[in-house]
């Protein structure tokens, strides 16, 4: 990676952690872009009234549809928790798929996704849901299409679940399930002056809550914790090489993250018993460039979402670790009996 580019890519990731900092408290900055956030909460509840007052139609696909998104920017959790409802689907006897905006990818039109596809061509993010669900993942900017798609090349399907798009509103949709991480609402504001696409208070189905510190759970109806928890680590180059977490202690160990919250999976290596140097990318990040250039680590750390940009490469330092959501029975029995169109005992 070059200078310039070196510079450029912590610049941007320095920028984004500022952010989050700030939109945590109700600072200067805050309040500097206080009045900002009227005229961007205005534009939102604009928008939702011309979907639900039935100026703009939402759409409906042919099945129901489950939302997993948020109401912050940022990474909550949301992936881990599409792999396992997809998982929780199944086991309940639907046949899911998904669909998914495909950030970072050039889309003319509706695309599928196989574990075979590159993540430029996919999104990081919808690759990594097809390589662990096997279910059938189709992407576009315009969600119905992708929704029109997936049922029309797959007629088994029964159920689709959108990996975010809570601000989707043409898609219709039948349950929405709002993920939140430890940072919850933030400062409280809209953005730009804090971290809210919309109000907290939101309507939603249920609420899941990606807290590493077990927290108490805010007063909210409906809401469960979620558990994220790492997996052994596999091996980049050969991925039938596992090992725990705990086999790196000792270890001179680099830990990177392109994802909305590094800071995130740096706690859950330190909880492990590592103590990494870290490197936080910004989300999404191509590695067009190689950000490991140089460093004298003995091991190298990335989450799997980062791993799905990594086909070609071939550096031996590289584990990728592994992270697996516990949905609780509960709000499975919830989205389950929401899809069958019973009301829950």
């Amino acid at each position: 990676m070059s200078a310039p580019t070196r510079l450029a890519v912590r610049l941007k990731a320095r920028i984004e952690s500022y952010l989050a900092r700030e939109w945590q408290r109700r600072g200067a900055l805050a309040w500097a872009l206080w009045p900002l956030s009227f005229i961007f909460g205005a534009l939102a509840a604009l928008r939702r009234a011309s979907f639900s007052r039935g100026w703009r139609e939402s759409v409906r696909v042919g099945v129901p549809v489950v939302v997993v998104g948020n109401v912050t920017v940022g990474g909550t959790g949301k992936t881990p928790t599409v792999i396992a409802l997809v998982d929780a689907l199944r086991a309940a006897g639907f046949t899911p798929g998904v669909v998914s905006r495909g950030y970072g990818a050039k889309l003319a039109g509706p695309r599928p996704v196989t574990a075979a596809s590159r993540a430029e061509d996919a999104g990081d993010e919808p690759l990594l849901i097809a390589r662990r669900t096997g279910a059938p993942v189709w992407v576009c900017p315009d969600r119905v299409a992708a929704a029109r798609s997936l049922t029309a090349a797959h007629g088994d399907v029964d159920v689709i679940v959108s990996d975010d798009g809570l601000q989707h509103y043409r898609l219709a949709r039948d349950v929405e399930l709002v993920v939140f991480d430890q940072r919850l609402a933030g400062n409280g504001f809209l953005l730009p002056a804090g971290p809210l696409r919309e109000p907290a208070s939101r309507r939603r189905d249920a609420t899941l809550v990606n807290d590493p510190f077990n927290r108490e759970l805010p007063p909210w109806p409906d809401t469960f914790a979620l558990t994220l928890s790492p997996g052994n680590a596999w091996h980049l180059a050969e991925p039938s090489l596992r090992r725990p977490l705990a086999q790196f202690a000792g270890e001179r160990i680099l830990a990177a993250a392109g994802i909305g919250s590094p800071e995130r999976f740096f706690a859950t290596l330190r909880a492990a018993g590592l103590a990494p140097q870290t490197c936080a990318l910004p989300d999404h990040y191509a590695f067009h460039d190689n950000p490991f250039e140089g460093t004298n680590a003995e091991v190298i750390l990335i989450t799997e979402k980062d791993a799905v940009k990594l086909r070609h490469w071939r550096d031996a330092r590289i584990w990728v670790v592994p992270v697996e959501a516990a949905l609780p029975g509960r709000l499975i029995a919830l989205v389950v009996e929401k899809l069958r169109g019973r009301s829950l005992a």
